[in-house]
């Protein structure tokens, strides 16, 4: 009986065994911007490995064939100077859950490439290059058939948590917000106290069902700003701030949405808590990304926020 038990967990443990298949592709350029990096999780049959790329440990597979038909989409949009591997443990839970994930590094705004980050041509060009991502997705990808073009969620942090806003129906108006220009020297501050600010329409994403944000910055300082705002919205945030996002913008926010999101305050957190976990090597080139302080277990907080994370969208991309 004994075997017997222990053939069946065996075989058991041998098909519930997965990971997340990764793939890396670039979209071309077009009428609406430059060529786009992008990197894909996707269910994947085989054991998770540990894939090194640059600093960052990802656990999954390379190139692996994609597992299912009809797969829900999550769209990831990081933050100032971030890049697409930086909320990669989401991702792979998400992907080993089911779902197709999808995160670009934003041109102009990353870790390797910040010409334009101080810019308001940033701003509005964020949420095109979520639009354009969804778009490959759906129409070139080599797993485009694949996904359910219905079942689309999106994950955003900081300037990211802003993109999602604008996607979702919101209009910033920076002229009134509550973000400080700690630059004031910064090309964006300068545009706005010259009042030179976009009056053309930003791009909205009615595909997308639901979004989780993490300490999104805030340029929504009106319930007229987000009045558009209708789609299940999971919201994030840090107890301190940081990077240009203020302790009481996230509160703010949950008030002038105008359907109460899911709200979530990090104790003892930090900004930059919501960044993945570090590598040791990491932890010692970037300390102010991936040192946390007042004795705050980023480890712990991503377990709760991933699978929190992916409660949501199950529930809410169908």
């Amino acid at each position: 009986m004994k075997t017997f038990i222990s053939a069946v967990l065996l075989c058991l443990s041998t098909t519930i065994a997965h990971a997340a298949g990764i793939k890396f592709v670039q979209i071309p350029p077009d009428a609406n911007g430059p060529a786009l990096r992008a990197i894909v999780w996707t269910p994947c049959a085989e054991p998770a490995q540990e894939v090194p790329i640059g600093p960052y440990v990802l656990k999954g597979r390379r190139d692996c064939p994609t597992v299912g038909e009809k797969l829900p989409l999550v769209v990831i949009s990081h933050g100032h100077g971030g890049s697409f591997l930086g909320h990669h443990d989401l991702a792979e839970t998400l992907a080993d859950a089911g779902f197709v994930v999808a995160a670009i590094n934003h041109p102009g705004d990353t870790f390797s490439d910040s010409s334009r980050a101080g810019e308001m041509s940033e701003f509005v060009e964020r949420p095109t290059d979520i639009k354009r991502l969804i778009d490959y997705m759906l129409n070139a990808a080599p797993d485009a058939a694949r996904i359910d073009p219905e079942r689309i969620g999106f994950f955003g942090f900081s300037r990211g948590g802003y993109t999602g806003l604008v996607l979702a129906g919101g209009n910033p108006d920076f002229l009134h917000a509550d973000v400080p220009c700690t630059d004031p020297k910064a090309p964006i501050c300068e545009q706005i106290r010259r009042r030179e600010v976009s009056a053309d329409p930003l791009t909205h994403d009615a595909r997308i069902k639901a979004f989780v944000l993490a300490d999104p910055l805030n340029v929504f300082p009106t319930s007229e700003s987000l009045k558009n705002v209708k789609a299940p919205i999971q919201l994030w945030a840090s107890q301190f701030g940081g990077d240009g996002v203020l302790p009481h913008n996230a509160p703010a926010l949950a008030n002038a949405l105008p359907h109460r999101p899911e709200y979530h305050l990090v104790s003892n957190a930090a900004h930059f808590a919501f960044l993945a976990p570090c590598s040791a090597t990491m932890k010692n080139d970037a300390p102010g990304l991936c040192v946390d302080a007042n004795g705050f277990d980023r480890t712990a907080f991503h377990k709760q926020l991933d699978e929190m994370a992916l409660t949501f969208f199950q529930a809410n991309v169908r």
